[in-house]
């Protein structure tokens, strides 16, 4: 079957990837205290309360990147807007709302898709308290949580999926064959994975160490 699709974005170092790993239950995603460590879409399945779904993780979103990788960043970041069904809007409650925030939100607010504002970093009732301040960004009732030690992350579980179009049905597949792209940095990994795909799935540039996290994607060739 098609899953519906949730995409997780929000600026650097909100904890994007860390939801990421919580929702899936596995480390999927690579998790630095270094602002950037993400920078393409990674996919994973999640099924809660028999609500099977697919979710995207996202590099940093910047409003007005400055570098070429932030703008690459930025394009994937805006392709799985576009594709998902529903939009987490991750923020940071140790931060508070800042002015990227807001902008993000406006974005956001443009794409037309259901979006969950998600206060994260709540790891305590304080902090938890000043969700409250993330109402400014007319996005409704932000749902605080702390994606690290797992804190109401079952409450927002049941706001997705209740959110979310269901399941459509689709002409059963073979299986398929599972191939690694592997190889020392800078040799063109992620430059074959694009011209097999026919897309730019992956991020590429000629600084070594460009692709961190493992990219899933599926190619027809018939």
């Amino acid at each position: 079957m098609t899953l519906p699709v949730v995409a997780i974005v929000g600026r650097q170092n909100v904890g994007k990837s860390t939801l990421l790993n919580r929702l899936t239950g596995k480390r999927l995603a690579i998790v630095e205290d270094l602002p950037g460590t993400t920078r393409d879409r990674i996919a994973a399945k999640v099924s809660w309360q028999g609500t099977p779904f697919s979710v995207v993780d996202t590099g940093g979103l910047e409003i007005k990147p400055g570098t070429d990788l932030g703008k690459m960043v930025k394009a994937q970041a805006e392709a799985a807007i576009s594709e998902a069904d529903l939009i987490l809007f991750i923020v940071s409650v140790e931060d508070g709302p800042v002015a990227d925030d807001l902008e993000i939100a406006d974005k956001l607010r443009k794409a037309s898709k259901p979006i969950v504002l998600v206060a994260n970093k709540a790891d305590n009732p304080a902090r938890q308290a000043s969700a409250a301040e993330f109402y400014r960004l007319g996005l409704g009732d932000p749902a605080a949580i702390s994606a690290h030690h797992g804190r109401n992350t079952e409450a927002l579980l049941d706001a997705i999926v209740a959110k979310l179009p269901p399941a459509k049905p689709e002409p059963e597949k073979p299986e398929v064959m599972k191939i690694a792209i592997i190889g020392r940095p800078n040799v063109g990994k992620s430059t074959l994975l694009n011209a097999l795909v026919g897309q730019d799935r992956s991020i590429v540039t000629s600084q070594p160490g460009t692709t961190r996290d493992v990219v899933d994607s599926t190619l027809d060739f018939s």
